[in-house]
């Protein structure tokens, strides 16, 4: 039990090949649950969707057994946002079932499962020279698609006919994109009060969203490296000196021996 123990914990913190793979691997089945969840947000559910979404649960549950497992402390684990997260889509996937049509606003807690995709690309930080140029701009276009994907799934259950199905769940993410790029067509409209208030929260936070992206996609990256003397973690790519205290450097760079 103590092997099987390190060999988990080793998966999910080492840094050997397999380490890394698996880890990425976690990241692909993220990628898949995503694409999966937004497919079927408006399809009928069957006794296949059912049984896939069981498995889906299963495997997630093993995931976050895994992780509480190998945990130093596992009651701080459980407080997480991702691990919270976690837990309320596990729920919805393996008691989906014995939901009625009328519940069926419990689909969009399964867009929380984006959540644990922050906590991975952290994870991969050390050792992707793409990750740490880039991270500003990566957790910014993932904070964007996380609220149009969760926000979508808000307007889908609450304001449109889910009869319409794959039609209706197109047309929410429709309107959803119009109103937070103030675009504001008028052909899709929200009627009772609930809905425009919904309508101001997408614009007031989308439009941030989308400002923030757009800055750290034109503004020049920094790199997250922690200065051994101040601390500082952020630093321009090619930077050789900490700009606080002055301390040498020693960041990651691309090139060539001579």
């Amino acid at each position: 039990m103590q092997e099987l123990h390190r060999r988990i914990r080793l998966l999910y913190t080492g840094r050997s090949r397999n380490a890394r793979r698996f880890r990425y691997g976690l990241i692909a089945f993220d990628a898949v649950t995503i694409v999966y969840f937004i497919l079927t947000a408006a399809i009928p559910q069957t006794t296949l969707l059912h049984a896939v979404n069981a498995g889906l649960g299963l495997l997630i549950l093993a995931d976050l057994a895994a992780r509480l497992w190998i945990s130093s402390n596992p009651r701080k684990e459980l407080s997480r946002i991702y691990t919270v997260a976690d837990i309320l889509v596990i729920g919805t996937l393996l008691l989906a079932p014995f939901f009625t049509e009328e519940l069926a606003f419990l689909r969009i807690l399964r867009g929380l499962r984006l959540i644990h995709s922050y906590h991975l690309i952290r994870d991969l930080r050390r050792e992707s020279r793409f990750f740490r140029l880039h991270e500003d701009s990566v957790l910014a276009a993932v904070n964007l698609f996380v609220f149009i994907f969760i926000t979508t799934s808000f307007v889908f259950v609450f304001a449109f006919d889910q009869r319409t199905g794959p039609a209706g769940y197109i047309d929410a993410l429709y309107f959803t994109v119009a109103t937070l790029t103030t675009t504001g067509f008028g052909d899709i409209t929200m009627k009772t009060p609930a809905g425009k208030l919904l309508s101001v929260f997408i614009m007031v936070v989308g439009v941030a969203l989308f400002i923030q992206l757009a800055r750290t996609v034109f503004q020049p990256s920094k790199v997250h490296y922690k200065c051994p003397e101040c601390g500082l973690t952020r630093h321009d790519p090619d930077a050789i000196h900490c700009k606080h205290c002055g301390e040498s450097l020693k960041i990651e760079t691309e090139g060539t021996e001579g």
